[in-house]
């Protein structure tokens, strides 16, 4: 499994390739790494990596899959975005698309009920589609007042994560 991790602005895909005791391949951004990784007493990491040695401590902050990375000589501010944090991500965001002007599904899940039709009114707010996704119901809103101008999805269709559901003009 494939996770994203932001430290500070750049942001990283990382995959556990294999695992051997402390021996472990890792995958970032499509390159393979050979690294000797221990969680020491102490809270910080050890790792080892073509013979060099770094130790990171890593404080979590309030927010879950968040955390401040000191090193020896420098800190960085760490997420882990994973899918169950873009769903909480997004799941804030009400699944607003980016122009809001639609409505999208945060992650994989099932449409359990559209509230509305093409042509109907809507007010900002409105429920419009019910999504089932990670053992949860969610509701998805009208970002905006206007008319339904397109509907992209059916009840009980499985949908994509970001996959655009309901258009509003």
């Amino acid at each position: 499994m494939a996770v994203e991790i932001k430290i500070n602005d750049r942001l990283a895909w990382v995959r556990l390739v294999k695992q051997n005791g402390n021996l472990l391949e890792v995958e970032v951004d499509g390159k393979i790494y050979q690294v000797d990784l221990l969680h020491t007493q102490d809270g910080t990491f050890s790792i080892i990596e073509n013979g060099r040695s770094y130790n990171i401590e890593l404080v979590p902050q309030k927010q879950p899959k968040k955390y401040v990375a000191h090193t020896l000589y420098d800190t960085f501010n760490v997420e882990v975005v994973d899918a169950e944090a873009r769903y909480l991500i997004n799941r804030g965001s009400n699944g607003v698309g980016k122009d809001e002007k639609t409505i999208t599904s945060p992650m994989p899940g099932k449409v359990v009920k559209i509230l509305v039709s093409q042509g109907d009114i809507i007010k900002k707010g409105d429920t419009a589609i019910i999504i089932s996704a990670m053992k949860m119901e969610s509701e998805y809103k009208a970002p905006i007042d206007g008319v339904v101008k397109k509907v992209n999805t059916k009840e009980g269709e499985t949908v994509e994560g970001n996959q655009i559901l309901i258009e509003i003009e």
